[in-house]
């Protein structure tokens, strides 16, 4: 039985976190994004911690492979496994994941916002420090590295808002599901699986 409680959990994690990194071809607002959201979900939840950095990276490299082949095609000539830059977005996710592992020892709704915000701030931070290490669009000094930050600014807000929204879907989403399907919760022997 606990194969199978673990292996539901498993599947249901998974799907929630593949849902919402498909979401993002309806993009309302620049940079409003699950995928800040699906770290700290994936670290949260996932019992084992490889499967808190995999699966929300192969979440994403899969939406991307979406979006930069079908959606944003146009703009390439031919089929992008990944784009130009993409390691400074997994090196942030990576590391909103492994802030989410030691914020989310005990799960509430101040350590759910709380992750958002620091969230928000990882991949602003190593995202734009991205963008000015390229040397394509600011000089490689430090007021071409403030004038990069600068920039950024205006969209900060959009990922902001994508972690919260996207942290309430998954959390809350999760939560219900838990107080439906109450074999989703895992007891401290189960955990170790």
């Amino acid at each position: 039985m606990t194969q199978r409680k673990i292996l539901l959990r498993f599947s249901i994690l998974t799907a929630l976190i593949m849902i919402c990194a498909f979401s993002r071809i309806i993009l309302p607002i620049p940079n409003f994004s699950p995928l800040g959201a699906i770290g700290l979900f994936g670290a949260a939840y996932f019992s084992k911690k490889w499967q808190a950095f995999s699966v929300p990276i192969l979440a994403t490299w899969l939406s991307d492979l979406l979006l930069n082949n079908l959606i944003y095609g146009e703009y390439f000539s031919e089929f992008v496994w990944f784009y130009p830059g993409f390691y400074w977005q997994y090196g942030s996710y990576l590391l909103i994941t492994l802030v989410g592992i030691f914020v989310f020892k005990k799960i509430n709704l101040q350590r759910i916002i709380g992750g958002a915000f620091a969230s928000a701030i990882i991949f602003y931070l190593i995202s734009n420090f991205g963008v000015w290490a390229s040397g394509l669009m600011y000089p490689p000094t430090v007021n071409g590295l403030i004038s990069c930050y600068i920039a950024g600014i205006p969209y900060i807000n959009g990922t902001l808002l994508g972690d919260l929204f996207y942290s309430g879907v998954m959390f809350g989403g999760f939560a219900l599901l838990q107080n439906t399907i109450p074999s989703l919760k895992l007891n401290v022997i189960e955990q170790k699986y």
